[in-house]
This record gives structure tokens, C-alpha cells and sequence, in this order.
């Protein structure tokens, strides 16, 4: 079984323009969620899936210069854009990741890849980043049923009740990555204050228990974009 890591990224955002190629520290945002999945121990492919805008041609260059693969697709539908590059890389089983979360730990995504064999989609959902892990076959079952309407990752499960396929929690979630009172993806201006914070702050090559050690014990560092999330819920109609 060929596994992969889809990272989701384009550069269209009204709410922080450009936010995956802003820098921090001389690196692009995007890079240190591409350094982080290329520490997977069991993905044989990392892919960065973006769209076909012309502006979105720089994070190919990007993806390139990490020696990672990328795939050009749909630019609103994610799903469609996951299995189409999961087709032309015969991809059978993927985990997918958010360009926006930073602090993207791939303890996250093998998680997904150990316990693949007990659904037919592994959502790791409500975490302190969300995941999923999805088999190609199952994916085109949720295109098929969504018959081109484009679904947003957390309605999966709907569209899955009333078939056979099976949807898993993650389940043994170490508590480092569970939700925590914290803000730690990239949206408004304060997010990119709150990452650039801390990034500055630590090591060059830093884990999520470096990350976390920081915040503890500069606990004001979480006052600087927090307030955002109910902006963010009501932008997600949460």
C-alpha cells in the first residue's frame, strides 16, 4: 500500500494575503509545515496539493526546492483535489494536513497511518491541529455521493452515514495533541505575530515539545492572536 501526506496550501486568502509565502527566520511559512511531514516515519510520499492560479506557481518552486512533490487542482473543492493527485501519484492511502498549521506535528499523520486499518476514514478531528486520514477507493465514494458539490473536509461524516464505510476517531492521543486553550493556525495578521513569536524564540529545528515548553513558561505569548478564535468560528458558521 503506497501511503502519502497531502499538504493543503494556495496563496488566495482576503483575511491574511499570501500567507503561506510570508517569512519567518528567512523561510517561508509553508516550509516548516513541509519540514515537519517529511519527519513522517511511514508516508512514502509527501505532496503539496495547491491550485492552478498562476500565483499559486511559487509554492510548486517551493515544493521543488524541498524535494517534495506537488499536485495542481481544484481550487475551492479539497477532496477533488486530494484524489485527483492521489491518482496521478497512485496514492491508495493519505493523510492530509493544513498548510496553515505550523506547528503541524507528524506524530499526527502516523498516528493516522498505524491505525488506517480500522476505518475506512481515520478522523482526527478537534485536535489541537485537525487530520484525516482517507483510503483513495473511499474518497471517490464521498465525490460520487457528493455528486460536484464541493464538501468541506468535517462533513465527511454525513455523507458516509448511510453507505457501509466505516469512519475512526484517532484514539491513544498522547496529550501533547490534544486542543489546548491555544490558537496555532495561520489566518489573521496575529496568528502570523503569534508563530513568528515563538519561532524566533527557538530552536532552528524545533519539535512541538519545544513549542510547548515556550509557551509554558511564556504563557502572555497566547494572548496575542487567542481572541481570534471566535472570529474564526463564526467565519467557519461554527
Amino acid at each position: 500500500m503506497l501511503k502519502a501526506i497531502f499538504i493543503s496550501v494556495r496563496t488566495g486568502s482576503t483575511r491574511l494575503p499570501n500567507k503561506s509565502i510570508l517569512k519567518i527566520k528567512n523561510k517561508h511559512t509553508i516550509e516548516y509545515v513541509i519540514d515537519s511531514v517529511k519527519k513522517s516515519k511511514y508516508a512514502d510520499e509527501v505532496v503539496l496539493c495547491t491550485t492552478k492560479k498562476t500565483n499559486d506557481a511559487m509554492l510548486c518552486d517551493i515544493a521543488e526546492k524541498n524535494n517534495i512533490k506537488f499536485y495542481r487542482g481544484s481550487e475551492h473543492d479539497k477532496l477533488k483535489r486530494w484524489y485527483s493527485a492521489a491518482k496521478k501519484f497512485n496514492i491508495d492511502f493519505f493523510v492530509t494536513v493544513d498548510g496553515d498549521d505550523l506547528f503541524y506535528d507528524s506524530q499526527l499523520s502516523d498516528m493516522c497511518f498505524e491505525q488506517s486499518e480500522n476505518g475506512d476514514v481515520i478522523s482526527g478531528q478537534g485536535l489541537y491541529n485537525d487530520t484525516y486520514g482517507y483510503k483513495t477507493t473511499t474518497m471517490k465514494t464521498i465525490l460520487d455521493l457528493a455528486n460536484n458539490k464541493v464538501v468541506e473536509p468535517h462533513e465527511v461524516t454525513g455523507y458516509l452515514m448511510d453507505t457501509k464505510l466505516k469512519v475512526s476517531h484517532l484514539v491513544n492521543v498522547p496529550d501533547i495533541l490534544k486542543k489546548k486553550n491555544i490558537r496555532m493556525t495561520l489566518d489573521y495578521p496575529e496568528d502570523f505575530d503569534f508563530f513568528k513569536t515563538v519561532i524566533e524564540n527557538i530552536n532552528d529545528n524545533f519539535t512541538l515539545n519545544d513549542v510547548m515548553s515556550y509557551i509554558d513558561n511564556n504563557k502572555s505569548v497566547i494572548d496575542i492572536n487567542y481572541f481570534r478564535e471566535n472570529d474564526w468560528k463564526v467565519n467557519q458558521g461554527l
